[in-house]
């Protein structure tokens, strides 16, 4: 395999996922993720795997859920209408902590929108797209490169804490071609199984960790799955106290790992007096503008938010401490600029388009002048 190349992102996606073990992907063709599909259809049967395009999203998601049950790790991706319909899915997968990994690659919305248009409006459903309170963990890639590293740690740590993870990209970082290097080493976690002397197996009992280790489905341990409320053997139950604990848990497992699963770069943060903080295809706008103001010897710094869910809330109010404000571009109407509201006692100022059109640095240069 060539080291260096000229890839997309899309394209690096699919490198990543191959590089962290993935042998099954379920998807139905959506415009700006398509590529990851045909890539997908390509390669995965040179390396024992299997690629099944479904009806729709609805058995995407249900075909990569039931694969991960039977041991293999499993991709799936879509854009905004097709994420919606995994919506239920992706509850049921947090509720039996399935392992899966789902690719978002934004575009314009609402509905059917403007397909080939760049957007970062699903910020949020990917937090509270499902019911009830769940865990979820979220990434955003700004690179090629940093697509395929993503999707790398997108598998780890959906592995690692038995849960649904999102890689959320977006049509720019998806369809742009870039250097793309691939690493001498590659760090791949796999889940953690039982011994294989273990006579009664529970598939829902801590162990410590808050993660149960996971039998594979036809290695000899038999276990029930449901999306209902269920006690350590895995069958539904009614007791408060059952329902109390398993919730804890599974909220827990983010935070007991934040350290972990939350990845955030910063950008001349020593001497900032003023921080520009984003994400996906608009940090590329927002760093060029920070440099551009440091020439002017404005003191601007700025925050990458490589994850956003879990929200990296202590961060967020650590910086905001001597600073005149945050300036925060995003392609959407202020979605993460309102959680930042949040946790800081600063002006928040939003740099937003949802026309279908990337940030300008002059945008954020503008705004970061109007703290001053």
């Amino acid at each position: 395999m060539e080291k260096v190349r000229l890839i997309q992102g899309n394209e690096a996606c699919v490198e990543g996922a191959l590089a962290a073990g993935c042998t099954f992907f379920a998807g139905y063709p959506i415009t700006p993720s398509s590529e990851i599909a045909e890539l997908m259809a390509f390669h995965l049967p040179r390396h024992d795997g299997v690629f099944i395009q479904m009806e729709d999203e609805i058995g995407s998601i249900a075909a990569i859920i039931g694969a991960s049950i039977a041991g293999k790790k499993a991709m799936t991706a879509t854009s905004g209408p097709g994420f919606s319909l995994m919506q239920e899915n992706l509850g049921f997968a947090a509720m039996a902590e399935i392992p899966i990994v789902i690719v978002n690659v934004q575009r314009g919305g609402p509905s059917t929108g403007r397909p080939t248009a760049p957007a970062q409006g699903d910020v949020m459903q990917t937090r509270w797209g499902t019911h009830g309170d769940h865990p979820i963990v979220v990434y955003s890639p700004t690179s090629v490169q940093e697509t395929f590293e993503l999707t790398v740690q997108s598998f780890n740590v959906a592995e690692m804490l038995r849960t649904p993870v999102i890689l959320l990209s977006d049509e720019v970082i998806a369809h742009m071609r870039e250097r793309f290097q691939y690493p001498e080493n590659v760090t791949v976690i796999d889940r953690k199984r039982p011994k294989k002397d273990e006579k009664e197996y529970l598939p829902y009992k801590d162990d410590g960790s808050g993660i149960p280790p996971m039998a594979d489905f036809g290695t000899g341990y038999r276990y029930h799955i449901t999306g209902l409320i269920h006690d350590e053997s895995g069958y539904p139950s009614e007791d408060p106290e059952i329902q109390r604990k398993l919730l804890e848990r599974l909220m827990g497992k983010t935070e007991r790992y934040k350290d972990e699963i939350t990845l955030i770069d910063e950008y001349f943060t020593d001497d900032m007096n003023v921080v520009v903080v984003s994400y996906g295809c608009s940090f590329r706008s927002a760093i060029h503008a920070v440099k551009t103001l440091r020439k002017e010897g404005i003191k601007a710094g700025c925050i990458k938010l490589k994850s956003l869910w879990p929200f990296p809330k202590e961060t967020i109010t650590k910086i905001s401490e001597g600073v005149k404000g945050i300036v925060v571009p995003e392609l959407n109407f202020e979605q993460i600029a309102s959680e930042i509201r949040k946790y800081v006692d600063v002006p928040v100022k939003g740099v937003n388009r949802y026309d279908g059109s990337v940030i300008r640095p002059f945008e954020i240069e503008k705004t970061v002048r109007g703290l001053l």
